[in-house]
């Protein structure tokens, strides 16, 4: 098979992790037989330093023509103060969502068997959940106002707003992965005081009757925030609105000991899904050969999971990590004091030795 892949490296570590994905693709299709071509697109910081504006004109159109893309990171200090939408780097984040029509983000966070010590829990190891976030809705999307009040200075307010469509649409995402897991969905919501989240539990109780093979239950955003750290092991698939979905997702990744392990999957009804490592762009170690590429690895077996339905490749992708970490070796920021580390270019390497 051949696919086409559109590659945003973005800033900071992007590149980096980005060129050792890259070169794990290439060998998965050595091994199996497929061909992958690349198509580089400037997006981020270093788009408005080249062309001015961190979403150039025909991004979207770009990335439509390819079967799925690749993310590295985008964003840093150098670009974090400017108050022109089209010179911020999260504008980019927002805009390719919407544009590619990626509504659900698949967060997972599972614990590497060679890594259980990382984990800052004491009892509940058993960590292996998938967070499904809306991705194109809610207050994040909703209508932003300032005013000037009489007597209480200025005030301002962000509109949180979801409809049954867009309520449906990712409540299915959730039932059906959970179908292909462990056959149990948590939807997290605040309907105790949110009008949208009371819709949110009336569409998705009308769901669960669609799937009466799997488990389900409710669970306040607050509960759940709790029981993340009380026992993780509960869970199997999680979803939830937005920003409750950007928030739990970020603690859950740090309850598996580092957020450099951690990929992520945006994707639509229709192709190319986005593919992209959870990390920041890190600028204070760019360049220097100590990024982790493991999540950004992961992120491509996720790809040719969801996007390209190949389970072995991306089975063998994670089998290798595994192999890797399990024979010891780590990068700087999962390496234990007094344990040497490799940079991103060995570590890189001896996962594609193991494929």
């Amino acid at each position: 098979m051949n696919y086409k892949i559109a590659l945003i490296k973005g800033d900071g570590i992007g590149p980096e992790v980005v060129g050792e994905a890259v070169k794990v693709m290439d060998a998965i299709g050595e091994k199996f037989g497929h061909k992958f071509e690349y198509v580089d697109i400037l997006m981020g910081g270093c788009a408005i330093d080249a062309v001015g504006k961190s979403y150039p004109e025909g991004t979207a159109e770009k990335c439509k023509e390819c079967d799925a893309v690749l993310l590295g990171a985008v964003g840093g200090p150098k670009w974090g103060h400017s108050t022109d939408p089209d010179k911020r780097p999260e504008t980019a984040l927002l805009s390719i969502r919407k544009d590619l029509g990626l509504y659900a983000n698949l967060r997972p966070a599972a614990l590497r068997p060679a890594l259980a010590e990382s984990c800052p829990l004491k009892n509940d190891k058993n960590i292996d959940l998938m967070i499904v976030r809306e991705l194109t809705g809610g207050v994040y999307f909703g209508k932003k106002d300032r005013y000037q009040t009489e007597d209480r200075g200025e005030e301002a307010s962000d509109l949180m707003a979801y409809s049954e469509k867009e309520i449906e649409r990712i409540g299915r995402r959730g039932f059906e992965l959970a179908r292909l897991r462990g056959k149990k969905l948590a939807s997290v919501d605040k309907a105790n005081v949110l009008e949208t989240s009371r819709l949110w539990r009336q569409v998705m109780h009308r769901l669960a009757e669609e799937y009466p093979d799997v488990q389900y239950e409710d669970v306040l955003v607050d509960n759940a925030a709790m029981q993340l750290v009380r026992a993780p092991g509960q869970f199997d698939v999680v979803v939830t609105e937005n920003m409750f979905g950007d928030i739990l997702s970020d603690e859950a990744s740090m309850i598996t000991g580092s957020i450099g392990l951690l990929p992520s999957a945006s994707i639509g009804d229709t192709a190319p899904g986005l593919y992209e490592p959870i990390h920041g762009s890190a600028p204070d170690i760019a360049g220097q050969d100590k990024a982790n590429p493991i999540a950004t690895i992961l992120s491509v077996a996720m790809m040719f999971r969801y996007s390209f339905d190949l389970p072995a490749e991306a089975q063998a992708i994670e089998d290798a990590v595994d192999a890797v970490l399990n024979e010891g070796w780590r990068t700087a920021d999962i390496a234990k004091p007094g344990e040497t580390a490799v940079g991103t270019l060995k570590m890189g390497e001896l996962i594609r030795e193991k494929l």
